[in-house]
Parts: C-alpha cells; sequence; structure tokens
C-alpha cells in the first residue's frame, strides 16, 4: 500500500563550528549583500514547505540572521557532539508521519529549483530517498528522508551524519542530478571563499 503523501518539512542544519574558517563564520558570510544562511533560509522558504534551522548555542548571530523569516530555529546545546546531535535535535518536534529534506547551510550554489527537483523524487516514490548530487553523477546534498527511516535517523551519533542509513538503504536511493556542482560546493576556508567569489560571474 503506498503511503500518503505528506508535506514535506525542510531542515537546515547550522549548528556547525565553522573550525576551518580561523575564526570566521561562514554561514554569515555575505552572498550580494546578505548572510550565506539567511539566503539558505530563503532559498528553502521559496519552495512552500516548512523550514526549521538548527543553531549551536554560542553564535547569537546566526539567530539574529534569521530575524524577519519565518522559520523555526532549533537551539542544540550538544552542538559540539557531531552533525547527528543538529540532526536529531531538529528532527524531533517535526511531524512523524512527514518526510524531511535535510539540506546544509554551508551550500552557496543550491537553489530553490534544486529543492524544488529533490521534492518532486517523493510525488512519484514516497519511500524514495532522494539525494542531489553534481552534473557529473557525484552524490552531494539535500538528502530526503521517507517518514519510515525516522527511528534510524533518531539513534544517529558522532559527526557522520546520516551515511549509515543511506548505506543500508541503498536500493531506495534516488540521485537528483543538479546543475554543476551545486549539490557539493560548500565553502570551508577562507580560500576556498576567495576562490569561488573570484570564480562566481559578475
Amino acid at each position: 500500500m503506498t503511503p500518503e503523501i505528506r508535506i514535506p518539512e525542510i531542515l537546515i542544519l547550522a549548528a556547525g563550528s565553522s573550525s576551518r574558517m580561523r575564526g570566521a563564520d561562514k554561514l554569515l558570510e555575505e552572498i550580494d549583500g546578505e548572510p550565506l544562511l539567511t539566503r539558505s533560509v530563503r532559498v528553502a522558504l521559496a519552495t512552500g514547505c516548512p523550514v526549521t534551522v538548527t543553531l549551536p548555542p554560542d553564535r547569537p548571530a546566526r539567530l539574529a540572521a534569521l530575524q524577519g523569516l519565518a522559520v523555526t530555529p532549533i537551539i542544540v546545546p550538544d552542538a559540539a557532539k557531531g552533525l547527528a546531535a543538529s540532526l536529531i535535535a531538529g528532527l524531533r518536534p517535526l511531524p512523524a508521519s512527514a518526510p524531511v529534506l535535510m539540506v546544509l547551510a554551508d551550500l552557496p550554489d543550491l537553489t530553490t529549483e534544486d529543492l524544488q527537483d529533490c521534492l518532486a523524487v517523493w510525488a512519484k516514490d514516497p519511500l524514495a530517498i532522494p539525494r542531489g548530487a553534481a552534473a557529473d553523477g557525484t552524490p552531494g546534498h539535500p538528502v530526503g528522508f521517507p517518514p519510515d527511516l525516522r527511528a534510524e535517523l533518531l539513534a544517529l551519533t558522532g559527526d557522520t551524519g546520516a551515511r549509515d542509513v543511506l548505506t543500508r538503504h541503498a536500493d531506495r536511493l534516488h540521485l537528483v542530478r543538479l546543475p554543476g556542482t551545486h549539490a557539493t560546493t560548500d565553502l570551508d576556508t577562507p580560500e576556498a571563499w576567495a576562490q569561488w567569489r573570484a570564480a562566481r560571474p559578475r
């Protein structure tokens, strides 16, 4: 029996430490006059889906970057424990019967159309695991999880995210090729930011 399709939730994971930025915060780096985090949230909101954002307890500027946006912020007290802590804190309050598209906050090229392409997979197969990929097929983000995988996600630990869940259910994976490197470009160092800005069309 095919499960009923619920409105998907979008969970933006933004509780990382930016440890490789040497004191700067990559999620506050400006793109077209606004912080990357603000841009990422606007991209997600434009899909029409509810959006939740996980945040660390020690970065008030990230919370400030969400002011005026119709999102649900979740402070993750144990964010330092790794990606799983952020994922679990954000997932726990979401409707148990809704699929969840998880988006890393530090993907500067991701567009609303990219997210919509991933979300559209569920209209054809509600049990699929849509995963964004680069144009060459390299797996990246976002990654979507149907509600039947919720218990497995809530049992995760450490900093590997949902990698183990993806491995166990590889037969359900549906790669969604997105333009260029939209699904794989994340900028973790000042040098990476400088290189990305230099190559960006004016």
